[in-house]
């Protein structure tokens, strides 16, 4: 069971916390982030593209001159691939893109990636996170102190910080019920509320 250190906002420690080996100490098996990662990119797609077959275009039926005695190649209608405004052939259609990934193996790539970040020394816990008002500053002030500008902010339901990061292109917030793998890998530091992780523990643990 790993005990980490507990900070306030301040990078001050203030007490330390124990981890669950469940969540935070497990084997991590790569191949589960990219079975996770490819189902959640998978799931951002629309699938809206769209083109129209020579049978939706708007054009003409008739047929374009006879068949034979001109000296050129016979043609049907001006709705044929070929011709300029005419439909695409096996243009794209509406489609779902969706992978399908078992709720274990997405729990269990959870846990992976939270482990690694825990066994990397780049998770830190917060005692709290809250803030007196929406200030994009006080959040940027934060993540000086901890060294970091590509960080995942974890908390539960906490509005301002919400509002706080959405101008921030490296950071971001995420209530701990959104928490994902694919957001986890690519922060370089999750700082976690120990609300969060009492929250998570009881959750999946």
């Amino acid at each position: 069971m790993p005990v980490v250190d507990v900070y306030n906002m301040d990078r001050q420690k203030v007490g330390t916390f124990a981890l669950s080996d469940v969540v935070f100490d497990v084997e991590v098996r790569e191949h589960l982030f990219h079975e996770v990662v490819r189902g959640q990119l998978a799931q951002r797609r629309a699938g809206t593209a769209k083109t129209k077959t020579r049978a939706e275009v708007k054009h003409t039926r008739k047929k374009l001159f006879k068949q034979k005695g001109t000296g050129r190649a016979r043609q049907g209608m001006k709705s044929a691939p070929h011709w300029v405004g005419g439909g695409t052939a096996h243009g794209p259609a509406p489609r779902s893109f969706e992978v399908k990934v078992n709720k274990k193996v997405r729990r269990a790539a959870l846990c992976a990636a939270l482990s690694r970040r825990q066994q990397e020394g780049r998770l830190v816990l917060i005692d709290q996170m809250g803030l007196e008002a929406v200030k994009t500053k006080r959040v940027v002030q934060l993540l000086e102190r901890f060294e970091t500008s590509k960080a995942l902010m974890v908390d539960t339901d906490n509005d301002k910080l919400r509002l706080s990061t959405r101008n921030l292109v490296g950071a971001h917030f995420l209530p701990v019920g959104d928490l994902n793998v694919y957001d986890i890998l690519r922060a370089e530091t999750v700082l976690m509320s120990t609300a969060a992780a009492e929250d998570l523990q009881a959750r999946i643990g």
